[in-house]
């Protein structure tokens, strides 16, 4: 298993960019204003896109490395850039209405992360996963699921949602880089853009509301409940 030859140096570098990247989920979660998310998410693309490329070069899985460049070009660069467009155009800066505060949430996150630990170090023995790592890997990867169905639930405005999904798949992304490298390309290149017509639907929503309810909060779609 690939995980299993790692050396403390290759060990403490995954764990790096896995920490970070958990660290800017919570950037968004703490922040209410929208640039802030965009900002945090390119980043934190970014850091998957390095530790792709490292993956591949530690574990040689060359195709990493494409994988890599797709990563950073489509996460780090063309959805932050729709997405900021977006923010800049419909002049909508920050959360207006708050459906749960920005400390009540970060705790909310801690409890998450620690529920996700729990549940990692479980299944890490119940499959005999390599090492602290994998607890690490999944920790990280159950932990964004997590926020981000959390970011779906306690956020209103379209565009906080659009990031809570991409959050949601970041960290789906960055365990299946540690845990299951050999994944075939077409698969990673199929997810990859999957999170362009995600956008693209989101943008569409985004519109609507503006045009028909003078809004960009997804509150007003109740009415069509029922």
């Amino acid at each position: 298993m690939f995980l299993a030859h790692l050396t403390p140096v290759e060990s403490s570098i995954f764990s790096l960019l896995a920490v970070v990247s958990l660290l800017l989920a919570f950037v968004m979660l703490g922040s209410h204003w929208l640039e802030n998310y965009v900002y945090a998410f390119a980043v934190e693309s970014w850091l998957i896109a390095i530790l792709s490329a490292a993956v591949g070069y530690f574990g040689h899985y060359p195709e990493l490395y494409e994988i890599a460049i797709l990563t950073a070009l489509f996460r780090g660069l063309v959805l932050p850039y729709l997405l900021m467009h977006i923010v800049r155009r419909l002049n909508v800066k920050r959360e207006i209405h708050a459906v749960i505060q920005r400390a009540s949430g970060l705790v909310i996150g801690s409890l998450l992360v620690i529920f996700a630990f729990v549940l990692a170090t479980h299944v890490s023995r119940d499959v005999a996963a390599a090492g602290n790592i994998a607890i690490l890997a999944l920790t990280v990867m159950l932990s964004m699921k997590l926020i981000g169905f959390f970011m779906l639930a306690a956020r209103d405005e379209a565009v906080s949602q659009i990031l809570a999904l991409l959050v949601l798949e970041n960290g789906i992304f960055l365990g299946s880089q540690i845990l299951i490298p050999g994944m075939p390309i077409l698969i990673e290149i199929v997810l990859l853009f999957d999170l362009l017509i995600v956008v693209a639907c989101f943008v569409v929503l985004v519109r609507y509301l503006v045009v028909h309810a003078g809004t960009t909060s997804s509150r007003q779609l109740k009415r069509l409940v029922g």
